[in-house]
């Protein structure tokens, strides 16, 4: 069975700039590369790097950080089917968690995927009380 990752935006941040755990979301992407795992991300996770990246370098760095994405083998998720939603709002509403993050964590639970994050702030308490994996990159 091919394993899911679903990256969050500091997962992917961290590859971009080759922060510290770039490696293992370098790895991640490499066995993608191989069709040896799927790699996905949802589109409000995405935005987060993108608006940030636009705020702090400019618009043209950030439409160069999104066509990089779109040559990876990622699969970024536009959509917000009613599983992602509901999911979504069960965890935002029960943890301190980020929109963003609920998102991408509905999206990791519903796939039956591992939630790439270093946010061990708001996911450590997640982390103990849900049924999900949480690969923390660093």
């Amino acid at each position: 069975m091919t394993e899911n990752y679903v990256l969050d935006a500091c997962a992917l941040i961290a590859y971009l700039f080759e922060e510290e755990g770039a490696q293992s979301v370098s790895d991640m992407l490499a066995k993608a590369s191989a069709y040896e795992c799927d790699v996905y991300m949802h589109a409000i996770n995405l935005l987060e790097v993108y608006y940030g990246i636009r705020r702090e370098y400019g618009d043209v760095a950030a439409k160069e950080m999104l066509a990089k994405v779109k040559n990876l083998q990622i699969h970024i998720n536009y959509d917000m089917p009613e599983n992602i939603f509901l999911e979504a709002g069960r965890l935002k509403s029960e943890y301190k968690l980020s929109l963003a993050d609920s998102i991408g964590l509905a999206q990791a639970i519903l796939l039956n995927a591992s939630f790439v994050s270093s946010d061990h702030h708001e996911l450590d308490i997640v982390d103990v009380s849900e049924n999900i994996n949480i690969h923390w990159f660093r």
